[in-house]
């Protein structure tokens, strides 16, 4: 008899309490400041002692801006030491877990997931490899852009193969690509 009167009174109760609302605390969007100047669209080629090759590279804000949204294609001639190469890839940069700087996770045409620290040093942005779900295996890269004017950029590449060091493995300038033109309105 008393747990049944219980539920009863917990049920007149309910009917007269507001319906309970649930709100999750939405983070803030992270500070990006330090990368306005790279965001947009850019396309440039490599520059010796590096392989031959094109690189058309774009930074975009996206959902709510809580990210910047990196997309790369990049065509290298083959060398006596590295057979010719085509990738994509898209990143999704965002805050660090740690609240510390900025997390970077590359998605590419090869299949590879991999994850960068990014640290940003005035005009110049350098990304750190930190493993990822699926990291070429034994091999690193390391990656950075440096701003050589205000629509210039240099991007550099480097790799390490399983026990070796870091070699060069391209550098490339980049312009920024100009807008491209409105269509003009019909008569």
């Amino acid at each position: 008899m008393g747990l049944l009167l219980a539920t009863v009174g917990a049920r007149a109760g309910t009917r007269e309490k507001p319906p309970l609302q649930y709100q999750i605390p939405l983070p803030p969007p992270p500070d990006f400041s330090a990368l306005d100047w790279l965001q947009g669209h850019w396309t440039g080629k490599t520059v010796s002692p590096g392989p031959a090759g094109e690189v058309d590279f774009s930074v975009t804000p996206e959902l709510e801006n809580h990210f910047l949204v990196f997309r790369e294609e990049t065509s290298l001639a083959a060398t006596p030491t590295l057979p010719a190469s085509k990738e994509s890839w898209v990143g999704f940069l965002g805050a660090s877990p740690d609240g510390k700087g900025f997390v970077l996770r590359v998605f590419s045409s090869t299949g590879f997931m991999t994850r960068y620290r990014m640290t940003v040093d005035g005009p110049e942005l350098h990304l750190n490899p930190e493993g990822g779900e699926s990291p070429p295996p034994g091999w690193l890269f390391r990656r950075s852009w440096a701003r050589t004017g205000s629509n210039k950029l240099t991007e550099t590449v480097q790799a390490a193969p399983p026990g070796k060091g870091f070699f060069l493995y391209y550098s490339a300038d980049l312009a920024r690509a100009p807008a491209p033109a409105k269509p003009a309105p019909a008569p």
